[in-house]
């Protein structure tokens, strides 16, 4: 994980019941260790709740059923990473206004939580589109009960075949965008992909499983999308280009690795100045995202003075 992480090696659970006491019951002693059952979404759910309640003072966050419940660790350390290359933007410095720094995240969900996270971490601003109402409306409720609505503003996507049209206003400047765009291409795909999961948990057979059950939960439209996780990047970076002045950073999640290579290729025919990809690592897991910016180390230098005013 990042040096910065917070939840390096094993919880503490007696300090997260203590935040969240319904988790209690939950946590099991394994191997001389307590944890919970990550295939039990409910575990999932609270396990969170405590996280964000213990390190991030969130003191109510709720998911409806069947949301997709976004692992905390990882998510933080996207969030790190972008700070990372927003200190290296500043000529190696730390905004001296972090509330001037405004973050876009992509398909915030109703969970919200890159919003969340970005702002209690690092105090920034944060603007957060989604096509769903559903989740927009929680997420309000999440940011109206943390009293957190002077630093998240929701926007609603209308239009599903678009990332930053719609939500980007006219002459409005944004430091960084943020992304976990959908990765399957179909319902039936990432079915499939759960129950490979569920087996790997040694709970169920792919026969007994009940077919929509994610243990992580998730629904359609944070899984999937018609031509899965490349396609909606694909758009991304297309848009991206038309956005260059407003936005010094563009940035995405990339589950899939075999993708990073056609990623690229689409990012040469738009021209940006700078590509990076960022790896990042939580346990076994090895995760990454991909950054592009359309300006020069200089302009982003101007940027950033700009900001520090």
């Amino acid at each position: 994980m990042h040096s910065r992480n917070l939840h390096q090696g094993d919880y503490d659970f007696k300090q997260l019941i203590e935040a969240e006491p319904k988790l209690a019951p939950l946590v099991v002693n394994k191997g001389g260790k307590q944890t919970i059952d990550f295939s039990n979404n409910a575990a999932v759910v609270l396990l969170n709740r405590a996280l964000l309640k213990h390190h991030y003072q969130i003191s109510y966050w709720h998911l409806p059923q069947g949301h997709l419940c976004p692992p905390i660790p990882g998510r933080v350390d996207y969030i790190h990473y972008l700070a990372d290359i927003l200190k290296r933007a500043n000529d190696n410095t730390i905004a001296k206004h972090p509330t001037q720094i405004t973050l876009l995240d992509i398909g915030t969900g109703a969970s919200v939580i890159y919003p969340l996270l970005a702002h209690r971490v690092y105090g920034w601003q944060v603007i957060a589109s989604d096509i769903a109402k559903t989740s927009l409306n929680n997420a309000q409720t999440i940011i109206d009960k943390n009293q957190l609505s002077g630093a998240i503003q929701l926007r609603h996507q209308v239009n599903s075949n678009t990332c930053f049209n719609n939500v980007i206003k006219p002459g409005e400047l944004i430091d960084m965008t943020i992304c976990n765009p959908p990765f399957f291409d179909s319902l039936a795909q990432a079915r499939q992909a759960n129950q490979r999961k569920w087996q790997k948990l040694a709970k169920h057979t792919a026969a007994s499983l009940p077919a929509d059950n994610f243990n992580f939960g998730g629904k359609h439209n944070e899984l999937h999308t018609s031509g899965g996780e490349l396609k909606f990047i694909r758009r991304m970076v297309n848009e991206s280009k038309y956005y260059g002045q407003q936005v010094m950073w563009f940035t995405t999640l990339v589950s899939n690795k075999d993708n990073v290579s056609q990623i690229k290729r689409a990012l040469k025919k738009v021209n940006p100045q700078v590509v990076e990809v960022v790896k990042m690592a939580q346990g076994h897991k090895i995760s990454r995202f991909v950054a592009w910016s359309f300006m020069s180390t200089e302009q982003q230098r101007a940027w950033c003075e700009q900001r520090n005013r």
